[in-house]
């Protein structure tokens, strides 16, 4: 006897890349038994960038600027991996400022990221003013990205050796336009009157009472803890085992940090904490990324006091890979030659094999780097945490409600860019 159509209730779907959630790259192909999922097979390869294969062909020096648009998110931390890894075979140390100054522009980075995460995951899940709020924050922090390397987004600041320039000493200023009243143009300068780091250091002072008015609106909603509750639960073994990092390893209950465990830069001198979660769910991931906010806000302000009282160098001395300055490339011949050799050869890093981990906002992101001698890699393989997170997409979604997958990408906070490098 045939059974009449109603009674089956199975379906493949696709979720994305046209689902606002999917955020323009992920292929979600679903199984469904009516609304509750049965299958989740995540297709990537929409947003093939080759970053490592371009990598491999150009010099050291000209591949740093790929990086950057990896997590278009977090530029900088990306670079760092790269440039740490170059470092590491050329034996190169830079100077302790710019070490300060690379860690405070990491965590400026951590805070830009959970900030974007935060806005775009409340908003999918349907909590408006959150993305207003935080993108109110980021546009200061994207301020200073454009005051150290003229660049809103992807900055290429950090080279082997150092940092491209020191921190300027005067804050750039909003101009009168037609846009905008006088009144609001005083109001947006009124922190902007001394340096970057007087910049800063107002932004690290009234910072905090923005996260609690995060908090405020989310903690303790009851639509947001039902729908972030006991969702997409990942135990701390199976999180070990599937090769997550970050805050959603921390947030199974895990407490590895590449900033405690295996401290690189300047990290292992500066005071802040490692939060962890218990239930390895949705809300206890989010609590952890809210508490980053607050120790990476501590840790840049530990930076401006340091940096304020210690100036010196930001670059290494040796111009066979850190360029010469402006004046004395135009009054030495030797410096010239040299300017002129970096921008256009690079520089040869010796033979060998070198491997650098940074703590990214979304977890461990690792370059790893074989030299045959030439002034560019023989072998460039990038570490993305979000390609290991997306590969748990599967188990964290299946039993779920259709509406849950949205919570799920939300909290994984995967930029493709990242993942289909």
């Amino acid at each position: 006897m045939m059974l009449p159509m109603a009674e089956f209730q199975n379906y493949t779907i696709n979720f994305g890349p046209q689902h606002p959630s999917a955020h323009g790259v992920l292929r979600l192909v679903l199984e469904m038994d009516g609304e509750v999922i049965q299958d989740a097979d995540p297709h990537i390869g929409l947003l093939h960038r080759g970053t490592e294969k371009l990598a491999e062909n150009k010099p050291y020096n000209q591949s740093i600027g790929y990086m950057d648009r990896l997590d278009y998110i977090s530029m900088m931390c990306s670079e760092h991996g790269y440039v740490l890894a170059i470092e590491k075979l050329l034996g190169v140390q830079p100077p302790v400022r710019a070490q300060y100054i690379r860690v405070m522009f990491d965590e400026i980075t951590r805070i830009l990221n959970h900030l974007f995460w935060l806005a775009t995951h409340a908003l999918d899940i349907g909590a408006m003013t959150l993305f207003l709020y935080c993108f109110r924050e980021r546009e200061d922090l994207i301020d200073c990205y454009e005051a150290v390397s003229g660049s809103r987004m992807h900055a290429t600041y950090y080279r082997p050796g150092g940092v491209y320039r020191d921190l300027p000493d005067r804050m750039p200023r909003h101009q009168s336009s037609g846009q905008r009243s006088e009144k609001d143009i005083e109001r947006l300068n009124a922190a902007r009157q001394g340096s970057l780091l007087d910049f800063l250091e107002d932004f690290t002072e009234r910072f905090p009472a923005n996260v609690d008015e995060y908090e405020t609106l989310l903690t303790d909603n009851r639509i947001w803890k039902q729908r972030t509750v006991n969702i997409g639960v990942v135990s701390p073994e199976r999180a070990k085992q599937l090769g997550f990092t970050g805050p959603i390893l921390r947030g199974s209950g895990v407490a590895w940090d590449l900033r405690k465990k295996q401290p690189y830069e300047v990290y292992a001198d500066l005071d802040f904490d490692i939060p962890v979660g218990v239930n390895g769910d949705c809300y206890d991931r989010y609590l952890v990324r809210i508490e980053e906010l607050r120790q990476s806000n501590r840790i840049v302000r530990q930076c401006i006091d340091w940096l304020r009282a210690n100036p010196g160098p930001v670059m290494s001395d040796d111009h066979k890979f850190a360029p010469p300055t402006r004046l004395e490339m135009k009054e030495d011949m030797e410096s010239l030659i040299h300017h002129f050799k970096l921008f256009t050869e690079g520089y040869c890093v010796p033979p060998g094999e070198a491997y650098a981990a940074v703590e990214h906002p979304q977890g461990e992101f690792g370059v790893y780097i074989i030299s045959d001698g030439a002034n560019k890699p023989y072998r460039a393989k990038i570490r993305s945490p979000g390609f290991a997170h997306i590969a748990g997409m599967k188990e964290m979604v299946v039993g779920h409600m259709l509406a849950d997958v949205v919570a799920v990408i939300g909290t994984l906070d995967f930029v493709f860019g990242d993942i289909d490098r």
